[in-house]
């Protein structure tokens, strides 16, 4: 599995959006310039989105772009299928179940990067962009209380 800057770039906006939820839309200028995001290239990237109806989009001077659902809704392993393709370093469970039941010489190989690919799922399919925000509040909340101790 890799994710692109794409993806990456995908997972910041979003996290972006689910910090805003409920609090209306989102300028794209706002999303690009506090998560360090090209414009232009996050517009690219919120088009795809809204296809896949992960988020919706407002016009007009008070638009801008909003989840279509609440932060606990949008699955981690689905925008990163959609921006980047299978979770599995060659392509998905199925394909690589046949590489296990064909390869002559080396199906261990195969069946451990089938491995790879169900341990990233179990996480990923699991983790909700709430869940990504909940942790960030912890991890930061626990580097400021060492950066205050060691002051």
């Amino acid at each position: 599995m890799r994710i692109s800057q794409r993806g990456l770039y995908a997972l910041k906006a979003l996290l972006h959006l689910a910090g805003a939820w409920g609090k209306g839309v989102v300028k794209i200028h706002a999303v690009a310039e506090a998560e360090e995001i090209p414009e232009k290239f996050l517009e690219g990237i919120l088009v795809t989105l809204k296809n896949a109806r992960i988020v919706a989009s407002e016009r007009g001077p008070q638009g801008g772009y909003r989840l279509r659902r609440p932060p606990d809704e949008v699955i981690v392993a689905d925008v990163i299928r959609l921006l980047d393709g299978p979770l599995a370093p060659f392509g998905d469970a199925a394909q690589l179940a046949e590489r296990i039941r064909t390869e002559e010489r080396h199906a261990g190989l195969f069946e451990l990067f089938l491995d790879v690919r169900n341990a990233a799922s179990a996480i990923l399919d699991h983790t909700t962009l709430a869940a990504l925000l909940e942790r960030d509040r912890r991890i930061l909340a626990a580097r400021r209380k060492r950066e205050r101790h060691h002051e």
